[in-house]
């Protein structure tokens, strides 16, 4: 029995070793060398303060900001312990609902816009926690903004486009927008 016991404890010893610290600590070095911004979490300071992430969404129903995609998670939106998708099919009742809900939210607080609303601002992502949104839905946003903050609506097109990112390597995804980086170029505006 010793001789079956006393390897197998060595081997378990060695092998919660190597794969519960040696590995992890080798993956993180490896990620903080190779790519710091995105093992750290990918924060956005200001003052020298996280105000938020670029890869995580935040709430923002300022009619002064621009506004994120919906978010799926619950119980509060933007919960990145609670991401998941809304695994709503497109036949799904409350899909319909609840699409309508955000349109008819979206309508009211911006009655003089008749421009048709992009899907990205009616729809949450799959993950419920998308950053981004299209140069069509921020376009879309614009005049609102414009007008809550005193601004020129091209000034505020204009701030759109120099945070618009274009297709990654120039060929995958969709040009994109940045919610919190937008709003924070927009504050700073102000200031």
């Amino acid at each position: 029995m010793k001789t079956l016991l006393r390897p197998a404890i060595s081997l378990f010893v060695l092998l919660s070793a190597l794969t519960g610290i040696a590995y992890p600590v080798a993956v993180t070095g490896i990620a903080h060398l190779a790519f710091p911004d995105q093992a750290t979490g990918s924060l956005i300071l200001q003052d020298g303060k996280p105000v938020g992430s670029r890869l995580i969404g935040q709430n923002f129903s300022d009619p002064a900001h621009f506004w994120g995609r919906p978010s799926a998670t619950a119980p509060q939106p933007y919960n990145a312990g609670a991401s998941s998708g809304s695994n709503l099919g497109p036949l799904n009742p409350a899909l319909t609902d609840a699409v309508k809900a955000r349109i008819a939210a979206l309508r009211a607080a911006d009655p003089a816009n008749h421009v048709p609303i992009p899907a990205d601002l009616v729809t949450a992502s799959a993950s419920g926690l998308d950053p981004h949104i299209s140069p069509a839905a921020a376009a879309w946003q614009a005049g609102r903004v414009a007008r809550a903050h005193g601004l020129p609506e091209a000034e505020v097109t204009k701030l759109i486009d120099a945070h618009t990112a274009g297709r990654q390597w120039g060929v995958f995804g969709e040009p994109r927008v940045n919610v919190l980086e937008l709003n924070l170029a927009l504050d700073a505006l102000k200031n």
